[in-house]
């Protein structure tokens, strides 16, 4: 796959005619989401497109009400096939033992491979797909600024973000053409700080 050509000929298309670009040739494709803001963006396009697409969640347990309320909402006015994947241990559980450490204490890295990077390994073990659609965006972090709409995952999954370009303020537009409702009463404890990578990513 050439990627570069691929880029360069997706760059000036919309979200919608990048999205059926990767339907058109997918045989299993997926969506990641946790319903951070603009989340809805994405979910909102592939689900025009396909609607039966699976969507996999991987619920920390650690966010916010106001995102559990928001996805909630988000599942049911775009009637999406969540698939929901949580870490092996509970809160209360590792909170006794554990914790939320900070990001420079050696035990954050357990503490992600529990919350975030087991669960997600399981749902991409289970589901094996070969298009992977996010909402990932040039400007979010270092790591997404050397990327391009189509990349390949570390095991070769074709990753599609048909947003990557887009602003906050274009999505905004968007979100409001569409009539969808957005959330910014987020919390990631793997991330704390907004321009620091998650970790599925790279």
């Amino acid at each position: 796959m050439n990627l570069e050509k691929i880029n360069k000929e997706l760059e000036n298309k919309s979200p919608r005619e990048v999205v059926d670009w990767a339907i058109s040739f997918a045989n299993k494709p997926l969506i990641t989401t946790n319903f951070r803001p603009y989340e809805v963006a994405i979910l909102n396009a592939v689900t025009e497109v396909k609607k039966d697409i699976k969507v996999i969640w991987c619920d920390t347990g650690y966010n916010t009400l106001q995102t559990y309320k928001h996805a909630e909402e988000i599942i049911k006015k775009l009637r999406l096939d969540i698939n929901l994947y949580t870490p092996k241990q509970t809160v209360a559980h590792r909170n006794a033992v554990l914790g939320v450490p900070t990001i420079n204490n050696p035990k954050h890295t357990v503490f992600t491979e529990q919350v975030k990077l087991e669960p997600f390994a399981r749902a991409m073990k289970e589901h094996q797909p070969d298009v992977w659609f996010t909402n990932l965006r040039k400007g979010q972090t270092v790591f997404r600024n050397s990327i391009d709409i189509v990349s390949l995952s570390k095991d070769g999954i074709i990753k599609v973000s048909p947003f990557y370009n887009w602003t906050d303020e274009q999505l905004d537009a968007y979100l409001k053409e569409k009539g969808l409702p957005n959330e910014f009463i987020y919390f990631d404890p793997t991330k704390v700080e907004s321009n620091r990578e998650c970790g599925l990513h790279i």
